[in-house]
């Protein structure tokens, strides 16, 4: 992957695959979901995180069958908790920071907001 200023696209009520996505606004619920614009190296390093998260899952998993003792797994769990919660800090961070700048720009920050209120209510215990 280059360091220059590409960028890849994807709709914010798609699931995030990561891949140049159509650059349309899309309708959902009735609403224009405007696309999400984020830098390749922003997508990297979340999907580098999120692939270690899954490899750590996986070894997870092994202690599990390999019937390891229950505390040792609890720690690789409260591990994993911890790292999901860095990757969704900086996802939060990067919606903020380019995603609600560009709907208040184009004039719906409102609807942007409403959405991400929504997001955190379900994110939030």
């Amino acid at each position: 992957m280059s360091n220059n200023l590409q960028e890849n696209k994807h709709n914010h009520r798609h699931h995030h695959s990561h891949h140049n996505h159509d650059h349309q606004e899309t309708i959902v619920n009735q609403e224009k979901v405007h696309p999400h614009i984020h830098s390749e190296e922003s997508l990297r390093k979340i999907v580098n995180r999120l692939s270690r998260i899954e490899g750590h899952i996986r070894g997870i998993k092994n202690m599990v069958v390999e019937s390891r003792p229950c505390p040792e797994v609890l720690v690789q769990v409260a591990a994993v908790r911890g790292a999901l919660d860095r990757v969704a800090r900086l996802i939060l961070d990067e919606h903020l920071s380019e995603c609600i700048t560009r709907a208040a720009d184009e004039g719906n920050i409102e609807t942007e907001l409403e959405h991400l209120k929504a997001a955190l209510d379900r994110f939030l215990p």
